[in-house]
């Protein structure tokens, strides 16, 4: 599966832009500014979600532009070619629409029919040691790759959530809290669930690294939900235990002024494993080589559990890597049989890619073949 063609207009810093490409690997190199990071971003929009850059769809329209932005892509699929396009709304619209073969979509997760998509970005980079908030979107992502409606669980729990919030502050009426925190309570266990299955799935692959010397293994886990008691093994057990933690913690929660507990509370936890070290304790190499390795690794669940080997965006990924690990970087992304789109400022970071890789040069909105 691969990107064939690529088109882009009014987005961002390109009034209209177009690529015709073959089944090889992508390299975008140019100066900062140039917009590199817009062309991966475009092609993330292909997924549910925001894209890499998690930015408001109004603001992706070029500055001064007089029509909406859009982008459209031909997928080559081993059933055929697929036409995929994503755009601005109508008028008043604040979201996006898909299309699919020239038909509307009903949902975005109707494009995970399709094509799966992973990326890494630099503001990654300090994954390990940032809040958990950026761990659990970094988690939600990889999940949403293998469970497409795993956003929509994510986001009608965080919906609830502010509902109950804001009926706490209120002083609402406990039958109205009831019904939210029971639907809430739903979200809840569809989310953990899913989580904690991925979760495994990816520890058996993540635990076979392609080259541990270069992408060493890390051991995941999951923050307990119930500090004080089992986790639950079953959707009924979960659901009753949260309803009956929120009823119980309404007062503390309304002095607090949200929500204190729930699955929007765990964290992520990555080990390197060789070295039986925290991930937040690990070098800077350590830690980008340990992300890199999971996303390898996801990378091959995606394909084993869904027939679909996602597309890899990797921003600015071989800037700080030396010589040694950016070749097993090559490598391990040629054994994954699917198009992997790059950027750098350097060309000749990607020289050991050789003709695996097909070069474009980017430069104030403007594509050439390099």
């Amino acid at each position: 599966m691969h990107i064939s063609r690529l088109r882009l207009s009014q987005y961002r810093n390109y009034t209209a832009a177009a690529l015709d490409l073959d089944s090889r690997h992508v390299v975008l190199t140019g100066p900062n500014g140039a917009g590199k990071t817009n062309l991966l971003e475009a092609v993330s929009l292909l997924s549910p979600g925001r894209g890499l850059r998690r930015a408001p769809f109004e603001s992706l329209i070029q500055a001064g532009a007089h029509a909406q932005w859009a982008v459209a892509v031909t997928l080559e699929t081993r059933d055929g070619p697929v036409d995929l396009g994503t755009g601005a709304g109508g008028d008043g619209e604040t979201g996006r629409r898909v299309r699919i073969n020239g038909a509307n979509a009903r949902t975005v997760e109707a494009l995970s029919a399709y094509v799966r998509l992973m990326w890494l970005t630099p503001d990654m980079d300090g994954l390990f040691r940032g809040p958990a908030s950026d761990r659990r979107r970094f988690l939600d992502r990889l999940v949403m790759t293998l469970i497409p409606d795993h956003g929509v669980a994510v986001a009608g729990y965080e919906k609830t959530m502010r509902q109950r919030n804001k009926l706490l502050d209120d002083g609402g009426d406990g039958a109205w809290l009831n019904a939210i925190e029971a639907q809430m309570a739903e979200y809840a266990g569809a989310i953990y669930f899913a989580r904690a299955d991925s979760l495994g799935h990816l520890q058996r692959l993540a635990s076979e690294s392609v080259d541990q010397a270069a992408f060493p293994a890390a051991r995941l886990a999951l923050t307990p939900l119930f500090e004080d008691q089992h986790e639950p093994t079953s959707s009924s057990t979960l659901e009753a235990s949260l309803i009956a933690r929120w009823r119980d913690t309404r007062a503390l929660d309304r002095a607090a002024g949200r929500t204190t507990m729930g699955p929007h509370r765990v964290d992520l936890e990555v080990v390197h494993a060789q070295k039986a070290m925290p991930a937040n304790l690990c070098s800077t190499g350590e830690q980008k080589a340990l992300l890199i390795g999971l996303v390898l690794a996801h990378a091959r669940l995606v394909a084993k559990m869904t027939g679909l080997t996602p597309l890899l965006l990797l921003d600015e990924v071989a800037a700080h890597l030396d010589p040694d690990r950016r070749a097993a970087l090559f490598s391990a992304l040629n054994t994954l049989d699917t198009q992997c789109w790059m950027t750098g400022t350097d060309p000749m970071l990607f020289e050991a890619l050789g003709d695996s890789a097909q070069h474009i040069g980017v430069n104030a909105g403007r594509l050439v073949p390099a």
